[in-house]
């Protein structure tokens, strides 16, 4: 929120007071307490009076460092709190001297400096990186309601990213945020998934330690710094110091968690019955017979909503006037090799029979006179189950186990925003820091049900609402968006900046969700579908099989769906790196290249793990621009080649799109393209591109390959080498001489059959 107006003055009736030195010092165990008055001390009288901030300094880990400041330290401590991950044998430094104290963590410090002037540095690296100084940090009163702010310094060109999904420009600067989980679509301020981090092209990130309600303003209130401040006496923030992107995530997913490696099948494409539209077992048979008669490969179907009887949800039962033999339908359905993903929500309509049995155990949440809450939007008389209460969460589970048990493979995790502020929780949390931290409560309780019943690995999700930790749980995906090329931008913006909140797997709505696209925009969409981290075809009153746009739009699926399934070597390794390293599968371009001032506020375009570019086409004629950073990039499905640095025009027809292999990869590529499960090592194809001298390491599922190129000659060694592997040269023209395998021309290239586990190509050109 503002508290200023303009540079001079506070707004009517706003009390501000900040520290202004650094009175008091104490040190020990890796911590730094300041007594920091809010006037000077000039003699024994002026400390008679307050307010008076207390500032703690800590350090969970290396290159992360905790700062918390609090007015009354007397509060009783609520909850919701974020669970937080420490490295036990990290211990900060501490050096105290007579212009301040530092304390040191890894290469970051912070020096908070005694003296006339309060301030609060942050530097690594040997150069600063941000500053709290004077009427930055203070203790703000809005009409008698108590507010902690904290303002830290951007410097010229500094960008800020992230803060949960957010559907507006890529870049924060000038955007006044609210973390406050709302049901508002993608086209507007609000979010489904808010989280209260930012990270910057500055080297470092800034997590805010609230689940509650964060106002943030971006370079929009002190249009130099950003702003944050939250209701209450005590704020804390963690800087992390990168210095690069994916360094910052890294340190800030192991903080607050790592995504699960979703499951090989969940990345192949999903079609759903979508939302309103009337469907039955045979509906469901007519679409899967048509996908397969057409050669399109379909790994999981979906059944939204009214897979329950109307006003019933959520009862979790088959609606029985449509799908009489629920059991039957899934075995047969399973049959057909497909996984089967249902829907649900966590709210508990009146009409279904679980209302009444969650009523008389308490398992409902209620208002402070002991109702249950209750209201009539989206299902009459629904209710919300209280999932801070562990027999609400085990009978919640149980119903999802039983579905389990029936054939359902995962669950579409829906709502979870609209949670009330006037109810009590079972456990007795604050309803204002429940609202966010709700749907991971329940994200985490169905996530749980599928790993127990599933094991590690084969648990997926398929959620709308999120917050800080919730990552943890996957998959996401960007909500209702419309069926218009703004929606699909926006809903790329809004995918970018989530995965630069920590989250590595997201997807959405192919053709958008409200409204139904035209054939162009549809197939538009269905490329950016297949070239996301995960793929859906679903809408809310219109079907979305191909074959009711065009017989083209059934081209492009079967196109874009081969490629992606063919690229499940090259993805698996993507999907590896988001579940152990923290950096997303679909990649703001800033993330990849920092040093580049050209990628800055690119966003309309992506990297899809370490070396693709993606440049999705928002135009019906194929109309394209997008930005091509250093070096000779390839056209993946041409075999053209691009020098930048540069921006690129392009005209694409509706199988096209831009994809360019980055120089100096080695792209694995399938053997297969029907299925995402299936062995990587096995027939896979190393696609070698614009190969610099020097060694290189490219992992297939279980099998390491070592290149190594020295001039005109490279050298190809397997770790447990499989039966069958090939390289293919990109754009060579010729090799001299092959020992281990033969070689062959072909359309992008030469390509050799690898015999054994060793192949040294001489003569490369």
């Amino acid at each position: 929120m503002k508290f200023s107006d303009g540079y001079w003055l506070l707004r009517p009736g706003v009390e501000a007071a900040h520290p202004v030195e650094a009175h008091d010092v104490t040190t020990g165990d890796g911590e730094v307490v300041v007594y920091a008055p809010t006037r000077r001390i000039r003699h024994r009288g002026d400390t008679l009076k307050g307010p008076a901030i207390t500032l703690g300094l800590t350090s969970p880990m290396a290159d992360v460092i905790g700062v918390r400041i609090t007015h009354f330290s007397g509060q009783v401590a609520k909850e919701p709190a974020f669970a937080l991950s420490a490295d036990g044998t990290h211990e900060a430094k501490v050096v105290e001297d007579d212009a301040g104290v530092v304390m040191t963590s890894g290469e970051l410090s912070v020096r908070v400096h005694r003296g006339d002037e309060w301030r609060v540095d942050f530097t690594a690296g040997g150069r600063a990186l941000t500053s709290s100084g004077v009427k930055g940090m203070g203790l703000m009163t809005v009409d008698g309601t108590r507010h902690v702010r904290e303002q830290l310094t951007m410097g010229v060109g500094h960008a800020v990213y992230g803060l949960g999904e957010r559907f507006g420009p890529l870049v924060k600067n000038g955007q006044t945020v609210d973390i406050w989980n709302a049901d508002g679509g993608t086209s507007s301020e609000q979010a489904y998934k808010n989280v209260p981090f930012y990270l910057t092209n500055a080297g470092y990130g800034i997590f805010v330690n609230h689940p509650g309600h964060v106002s943030f303003e971006v370079g929009s209130e002190a249009v130099s710094k950003v702003q944050f401040s939250v209701e209450g006496e005590e704020l804390e923030y963690f800087l992390v110091y990168g210095p690069t992107p994916r360094e910052i995530l890294r340190k800030y997913t192991a903080l607050t968690g790592r995504p699960a490696l979703p499951p090989a099948w969940s990345f192949g494409l999903w079609l759903s019955t979508s939302f309103t539209t009337a469907y039955d077992e045979q509906t469901v048979s007519g679409f899967i017979d048509g996908m397969l008669q057409r050669d399109l490969p379909l790994s999981v179907f979906h059944f939204d909503c009214f897979w329950m009887r109307e006003f019933n949800w959520c009862d979790f039962e088959w609606d029985p006037r449509t799908f009489p033999d629920p059991v039957g339908m899934l075995e047969r359905l399973r049959a057909r090799g497909l996984r089967i993903s249902v829907w649900i929500n966590p709210y508990i309509a009146q009409r279904s029979p679980l209302f009444a049995e969650g009523k008389a155990n308490g398992y409902l949440l209620r208002k402070p006179n002991g109702d249950v809450w209750q209201w009539d939007l989206w299902q009459p008389g629904m209710a919300l189950v209280d999932f801070t209460n562990p027999a609400a969460r085990a009978w919640y589970a149980s119903k999802l186990d039983a579905l389990l048990a029936q054939g359902v493979d995962c669950f579409k995790t829906d709502f979870g925003e609209r949670v009330p502020t006037d109810v009590v929780y079972h456990d007795g949390s604050d309803p204002e820091r429940m609202h966010n931290y709700y749907t991971h409560l329940y994200n985490q309780t169905v996530f749980e049900v599928l790993r127990k019943r599933r094991g590690d690995g084969d648990a997926v999700v398929f959620a709308r609402s999120a917050t800080a930790g919730s990552q943890q749980f996957p998959v996401h995906w960007g909500g209702d968006c419309e069926a218009t090329y703004e929606s699909m931008a926006e809903s790329l913006r809004g995918g970018l900046s989530l995965g630069l909140s920590g989250f590595g797997f997201w997807s959405h709505d192919i053709g958008g969700f409200e409204g139904t696209p035209s054939a162009a925009l549809f197939k538009r969409w269905i490329a950016f579908g297949l070239l996301s981290s995960h793929s859906r075809l679903h809408g809310s009153s219109s079907y979305r099989v191909p074959w009711l746009f065009d017989e083209e739009s059934v081209d492009v699926l079967r196109r874009f769906t081969k490629l992606k399934l063919s690229l499940m070597p090259y993805l698996d390794r993507a999907a590896r790196q988001a579940s152990g390293e923290g950096v997303p599968v679909m990649r703001a371009m800033v993330v990849e290249f920092p040093d580049d001032p050209g990628c800055a506020h690119l966003e309309r375009q992506y990297m899809l793990g370490d070396d693709l570019l993606v440049a999705p086409v928002f135009s019906d004629e194929g109309d394209v621009s997008y930005y091509v950073p250093d070096g000779t990039w390839t056209h993946l499905l041409t075999g053209e080649t691009v020098e930048g640095p540069r921006w690129v025009r392009d005209r694409c027809d509706f199988l096209t799109a831009p994809v360019l292999v980055r120089p100096n990869t080695i792209l694995p590529v399938g053997a297969v393209d029907d299925r995402p499960d299936y062995d990587y090592a096995d027939g896979v194809t190393l696609h070698v591109y614009e190969l610099a001298d020097g060694d290189h390491v490219t992992v297939v599922g279980g099998t390491t390959f070592r290149t190594r190129r020295r001039g005109d000659e490279i050298r190809v060694e397997a770790d447990d080498a499989p039966a069958r592997w090939r390289v293919l040269l990109v754009g060579a023209r010729a090799v001299d001489a092959v020992d281990g395998g033969a070689a062959s021309t072909h359309d992008n290239g030469v390509l050799i059959s690898a015999g054994d586990g060793a192949l040294t190509l001489r003569g490369v050109r």
